[in-house]
């Protein structure tokens, strides 16, 4: 609770430099510095009472900026704008001239991760569309919903603009025009609005709504449910427009008043104050005055509207107008459509825009509308004052008085009902007003009054004085100044004086309407304030206890707040103003603030409660607080608690015996877990990062204050966050599990407090767990555990005198919760094993007083232990596995954690996942990985306990050998869990998906495939491809075939980017793995009745030759629940149709050919219409498949592609050859791809075997084309091209060659006439390697003659050519 007035910040603008702009295109170049809204501080002050004068001295600037600083930064730009702030705080408008800026709210994260509300920019534009006006009055008016289930909140918000032309226009949030009027040609200076408040009694008018315009000479009064109703048919008309036109619903008409003002000379302000009736002596008085000694008084007091205005000639003046006395007028609405609409919408909706008539022109619509004549309204009297002239008016909000400013700078306080000045005060020059209503509390006045009674309210007016900066608040109406504040001396204050439109005594039940009254905008910080004040401030007695009490209340919290000061006097002080202070809610207030303090010592907080409680006791008991007597006597008892427990966590200097671990079978526990906790320690000793609030100082006691509740004579811990509990456990126990405080007397001292065994039980072990890296470090920590289980076990109310050792104990099964929960996986199982032997102990002992001999009743506590720890040993094996740092270069990331809790709710799955994450972050490859297993888990397991293996220091070991130890200590605890297959199939799904978010590395795609191969049953191997290919595979691939059959050729790394969302080096790969994936799809998918193609086919392993696979679990993990795995989901996975996935392996070849070696072509091309409608289908649905002969233009496309393949083929290796670079055991054996793809393709394969080796020939590979040769079946045709190509190379050493020597002409000579004219015919530029040695081109030349039957009719050129080549080789 607040006891004085405060500035606080709730909302931020932001852009306020871009909207600068926008309105002073002329002033770009001062900024408006964002920067500076970080060093808005506190703007509060207190203040003396006694040093009310001594304001004016001061110009002291509470944010820190210095004069000259202030001139720089905000220079008053703001006060030539026109401002409008919604009173729901969620729109602002700024405006000059023609243009305006509208800033729609939004919340917004800052840096420390707390919600704020920001004002931003939502639209900017042009308001004005006659030439020459500009804007002169802005008002926000938020419109309510009609929704029943509306709480309070606005529906949509509509800006009212005036201009200097007489319009006044509306439009929506988004700058959309909604009306257009014209009630008079004058200037509109000032817009106001009323809107409904709740009667605070009975004997209240209740108001109408209404808009009010002020001209020069004249007043517009629009109804408020006139205005709403248009309004809502003018926006639904826009919406319709905006969604494509309908006819429209003719609005209802604006009804308004105009009244002439007269008597005034000028007019600036004014305010509507509604409707009144006098009382029957004003009315007599009245009738007295106006009509003389015989003036008829009417029986009943007639209703009267009163206006007052401000300006000169009179200052003020006051306007009555009598209801009925002027019939209402009826506009004819002019509705306008925003000029986002296009022309065509235009056009379109002509029957309906402005409502006009279908048989009316469009020149008609451009006319300026009719103006009405005003109503005379002769003013009833005024405030004359020829010197002074009003500037501004400003009503309070229950219409009682108003504030007015005049330009003498006084501002004057009216009595509106009696039309008097009540106050004044002097200096406030270019004054800016608003009012703020404060309702009292409940429960304030219940003492002294019937709580039946209405609530009391208070007006308060607040004065912003610009030219001091400074910003005041004043009880009226004859009230202190009761808070001021140093703001800067550019600010705006902002008062709406309305709330919503289109609220009624009906709907508004059941609304909490939350709307600022008063705000303060600062353009240097861009900071929204809003004027926050105490009602008690508005009591007029300042010697009330109350007031006296809340100034002692500030007196102990600025005394609790300085460090300096002294631990006595504090106690002192303290003391003194506690007991002073009279009312009980302040005094409890006041000793809550005392023990929250930071910076008061233990001693002084007990001391001065002890004192408080013993004053208390002194009074009267029927006048003493009871809830105040419980506070001190509850948080006495806690200071007390705390205080035992901090001098007992004194080092314990009392010698004490070494005892052994005396727990039976502890050390046959420790010696079997052992070398995998060692392990598990070095792994996670790694240094982190630790935060002041971690656990490693002394607990402050507000902190226990805070999490420790008295209830009934019994201490309860109250469960807050993890850190908060682990800091209370750390402060009861830790001594004691470090051995440094005495563990009976800690035990004893909680156990008199009244604490329960099983929240002390619940510290303990929070301890225990979440400081793990110190509990792993100290031997004796064990054994103080088992000490102190014991001891809290033996409790009162901890394992309970009804508890039946046949049942399961709540209290060991706590412990076992707890540990788990935990992912401290050495410390939970440390604790499992204490606990156990506890427990043992415990129900042994237990067992033998009550049943001697007899075992089987405490079998089922001691199976439940049997299992906890087998699975907590299973945990911290797994723990250690995953806390393998990751090798240098490969993804890492957190170390993940993992409990038993989380196992059994990760499924059947959950380990051999977790399994997959670390192998995928330590980037071990397949082959690796297969034998790994192979080794450890297969044979050698049973020859090398891995415990012996762990048994080596970490220094000895490189990476690999650390997991290979570390993964089969893992596959030996979890033989079904982590079977081989299961493995794979994860380790292949974690692949697969980390390619997805990273297709860049096609790496993880290819080892994804990888061990898709290595997994032995078809089922899974079946069911995992086709979850692949449909769940990442299926969109990209059918993403690259529509690329590359749109460019017809293969794509650039943009367009492959583009459409794929990968690189061209990327693409290529991914294709290379699809060919992969569809192979091993067709390999395991029923095909009995196919022809087998070796590449594409693989009979043997098909799934109806194997039985389906029985997915096991471990049996103390058979309980586990959660998602299913992936195996199990890959079993469930319908069979696939061959010769569909045979269709997509042919499409994927044919692309990954065409992106390996650049190729043009349309893939989708080369396949009929059955072909293309049967790609990217379900592969488990059967399509119609292209059947039958091929077309003949269609095969020869085919054919075309196949040879380019293979002369692509062809050039890379020699390439590779001459360059030397070895193989790869990757590569694609492309001419025997292209061979199975001419099968499917109706393609002649010895054409493209004549054709590959005519293409080795050519470059120079003649062993390889020897080899291809033997396969060749129509030897005569290639022996003809083969000859041909013979031609050529001897044409080029003979004709062609540089170096023609002696030999080579005389050669040339002695050759018969009829050769050397067919080698001259020869053309050696379509060779690609020419120059090969001749010894070669014989050997080629003898096999063409081998090849061509003797009656050919060139296998004389070949003989011919034999002898040219022999004697070209004689003569070298």
């Amino acid at each position: 609770m607040r006891m004085s007035c405060c500035l606080l910040d709730f909302c931020r603008v932001q852009e306020l430099r871009q909207v600068r702009e926008f309105l002073f295109p002329s002033q770009k170049s001062a900024a408006v510095p964002d920067e500076s809204k970080d060093q808005a501080g506190e703007n509060e002050l207190t203040w003396d009472d006694s040093d009310w004068g001594s304001w004016e001295a001061s110009d002291t600037k509470v944010d820190g900026t210095t004069a000259e600083e202030e001139v720089q930064q905000g220079a008053p730009w703001l006060q030539d704008c026109v401002l409008s702030l919604s009173p729901c705080s969620d729109l602002l408008v700024i405006a000059r001239e023609h243009k305006a800026a509208f800033l729609s709210a939004k919340w917004q994260t800052d840096d420390s991760g707390k919600e704020e509300m920001t004002l931003a920019v939502s639209w900017s534009g042009t308001l004005s569309s006659e030439e020459g006006e500009c804007v002169s009055s802005v008002i926000c008016i938020p419109l309510a919903s009609q929704k029943r289930s509306s709480t309070g909140r606005p529906d949509w918000t509509c800006i009212v603009v005036g201009f200097s032309s007489g319009y006044v226009r509306f439009y929506t949030e988004n700058g959309v025009l909604l009306l257009a009027q014209l009630l008079n040609e004058d200037p509109v200076l000032r817009l106001k609005c009323r809107t409904y408040e709740i009667p605070r009694h009975p004997g209240v008018t209740e108001q109408h709504e209404e808009l009010s315009i002020l001209y020069p000479t004249a007043l517009v009064t629009i109804d408020g449910f006139s205005l709403f109703q248009s309004l809502r048919a003018c926006r639904n008309q826009v919406a319709r427009a905006a969604a494509a036109g309908s006819d429209a619903v003719q609005p209802p008409p604006l009804a308004y008043k105009k009244w002439g003002l007269q008597d005034m000379d000028i007019i600036v302000d004014h305010s509507s104050v509604g409707i009144m009736t006098l009382n029957v002596f004003d009315q007599m008085k009245n009738a007295s005055i106006l009509g003389g000694f015989h003036a008829s008084v009417k029986g009943s007091p007639p209703a009267m509207s009163q206006y007052i205005t401000v300006g000169g000639g009179p200052f003020t003046g006051f306007y009555y107008a009598v209801e009925g006395s002027s019939q209402p007028l009826l506009s004819h609405v002019a509705l306008a459509v925003a000029s986002k609409l296009t022309s065509a919408l235009f056009s379109a909706a002509s029957g309906w825009l402005g409502w006009k008539n279908k048989n009316e022109e469009e020149p008609a619509q451009k006319q300026k509308p009719k103006v009405e004549p005003a109503t005379p309204l002769p003013v009833r009297f005024g405030l004359p004052d020829s010197r002074r002239h009003g500037e501004s008016i400003c009503l309070s909000p229950c219409n009682t008085m108003a504030g007015v400013t005049d330009d003498f700078g006084r501002v004057m306080l009216l009595d509106v009902a009696r039309g008097i000045a009540i106050r004044m005060w002097k200096g406030y020059r270019d004054a800016q007003l608003g009012w703020v209503q404060v309702s009292e509390a409940r429960g304030e006045r219940e003492i002294a009054t019937s709580p039946s009674m209405p609530r009391r309210h208070a007006q308060f007016l607040v004065i912003y004085a610009p030219r001091r900066g400074i910003l005041e608040v004043w009880g009226t109406q004859h009230g202190p100044r009761v808070g001021a504040f140093t703001v800067g001396k550019h600010c705006r204050l902002l008062y709406p004086g309305y709330r919503l439109m289109g609220v009624n005594s009906v709907t508004s039940q059941g609304w909490h309407l939350h709307t600022q009254q008063v705000c303060l905008f600062d353009p240097t910080t861009g900071v929204l304030r809003s004027i926050t004040i105490p009602f008690h401030l508005a009591l007029s007695d300042k010697k009330s206890e109350r007031a006296k009490d809340m100034h002692l209340l500030k007196r102990l919290t600025a005394l609790l707040r300085s460090r300096e000061l002294d631990p006595a006097l504090l106690e002192s002080e303290a003391q003194s103003i506690l007991l002073e202070i009279k009312h009980p809610a302040i005094k409890k207030q006041a000793l809550e603030s005392m023990l929250t303090s930071k910076n008061a010592p233990v001693s002084c907080m007990t001391n001065v409660t002890r004192a408080l409680l013993a004053s208390l006791k002194e009074q009267d008991p029927e006048a003493i607080d009871e809830s105040l007597l419980q506070l001190c006597s509850s948080q006495l008892r806690l200071l007390q608690l705390y205080t035992d427990v901090q001098l007992l966590h004194t080092p314990d200097s009392s010698p004490t015996e070494t005892e052994s671990l005396s727990v039976a079978g502890i050390e046959e526990d420790l010696a079997r877990v052992g070398p995998i906790l060692r392990r598990y320690a070095e792994l996670n000793s790694r240094p982190s990062v630790s935060f002041a609030q971690d656990p490693g100082g002394p607990l402050p006691v507000r902190a226990f204050l805070s999490q420790l509740v008295c209830e009934g004579g019994e201490l309860r811990v109250v469960r807050g966050p993890d850190t908060d509990w682990t800091h209370l456990g750390s402060f009861l126990f830790w001594g004691c599990l470090s051995g440094q405080s005495p563990l009976e007397r800690v035990c004893e001292t909680l156990q008199q407090s009244g604490i329960s065994p099983q929240q002390l039980l619940s510290l303990l072990l929070t301890v225990w767990l979440n400081r793990e890296k110190e509990i792993l470090k100290r031997a004796d920590a064990i054994r103080n555990l088992h000490t102190l289980l014991n001891t809290l076990s033996s409790m009162k109310g901890a394992l309970g005198e009804s508890w039946d050792v046949q049942c399961i104990s709540p209290w060991w099964q706590q412990v076992r919760n707890a540990c788990v929960q935990s992912e401290s996986a050495g410390a939970a199982l440390l604790a499992g094993l204490v606990a156990h032997r506890a427990a043992k102990s415990s129900i042994t002992s237990l067992a033998e007083s009550t049943f001697q001999a007899d075992w089987e009743f405490v079998s089922l506590e001691l199976e439940q232990w049997v299992v906890c720890v087998r699975q907590l040993e299973d945990v911290l094996a797994l723990q250690t596995l995953l806390s393998l740092p990751p090798p240098q270069g490969s993804p890492g990331g957190a170390v993940p954690r993992c409990s038993v809790k989380s196992l059994l709710e990760s499924g059947r799955g959950g380990v051999a996942d977790s399994v997959a994450k670390l192998i995928f972050r330590q980037d071990a490859a397949p082959e690796m990985l297969q034998d790994i297993v192979q080794r450890r888990v297969g044979g050698q397991s049973s020859e090398e306990p891995v415990e012996q293996l762990l048994q080596e220091t970490e220094e000895e070991k490189d990476g690999v050998q650390r997991l290979e130890e570390l993964l089969a200590c893992v596959c030996q605890r979890f033989p079904h869990s982590l079977a081989p297959d299961l493995l794979w199939a994860h380790c292949c799904w974690e692949y697969v998906v980390q390619w997805n978010k990273d297709p860049e590395i096609g790496r993880y795609l290819e080892w994804s495939v990888e061990y898709l191969k290595m997994i032995s049953s078809p089922h899974i191997q079946l069911g995992i491809s086709s979850m692949m290919w449909n769940t990442f595979i299926v969109k990209r691939f059918s993403a690259a075939a529509f690329l590359m059959e749109k460019v017809g050729k293969a794509p650039k790394d943009r367009l492959c980017r583009r459409d794929v969302g990968m690189g061209d080096a990327a693409m290529t790969s991914f294709l290379g793995s699809c060919v992969q994936l569809l192979q091993t799809l067709m390999e395991v998918s029923p095909s009995s009745f196919l022809p087998p193609y070796p590449l594409f086919f693989k009979a043997d392993s098909g799934v109806e030759e194997v039985s389906v696979p029985e997915l096991c679990v471990e049996e103390v993990w058979g309980s586990a629940e959660g998602p299913a795995s992936i195996a199990e989901l890959a079993l469930q996975q319908k069979a696939v149709h061959y010769p569909l996935v045979q269709h997509h392996c042919l499409l994927a070849s044919l692309l990954h050919a065409a992106m390996s070696f650049s190729l043009r072509l349309k893939p989708l091309s080369l396949f009929d219409s059955k072909g293309k409608n049967a790609f990217f289908r379900d592969l488990t649905s059967i399509q119609l498949l292209p059947s039958g002969d091929a077309d003949p233009n269609l095969v020869a496309i085919r054919q075309e592609f196949l040879m380019q393949v293979l002369t692509g083929w062809v050039k890379a290796v020699g390439e590779a050859e001459d360059s030397g670079s070895a193989k790869t055991g990757r590569e694609v054996d492309w001419p025997a791809v292209c061979m199975e793809l001419a099968s499917l393709l109706q393609v002649s394969v010895d054409i493209l075997r004549r054709y590959l080796v005519w293409e080795l020939y050519n470059q120079g590979l003649d062993l390889r084309a020897e080899e291809v040769m033997l396969e060749v079946e129509d030897k005569d045709v290639l022996g003809s091209q083969l000859l041909v190509l013979t031609g050529q190379r001897l044409a080029f050493s003979l004709l062609h060659s540089q170096t023609q020597t002696k030999a080579t002409m005389e050669l040339l000579a002695r050759l018969p006439p009829t050769l050397c004219t067919w080698l001259k015919a020869m053309d050696p530029s379509e060779l690609r390697c020419p120059s090969v040695p001749l010894q070669q081109s014989s050997r080629l030349v003898s096999r063409v003659i081998e090849m061509l039957p003797e009656n050919h009719a060139q296998y004389s050129i070949a003989l011919h050519l034999l002898e040219a080549v022999d004697s070209l080789q004689e003569d070298e």
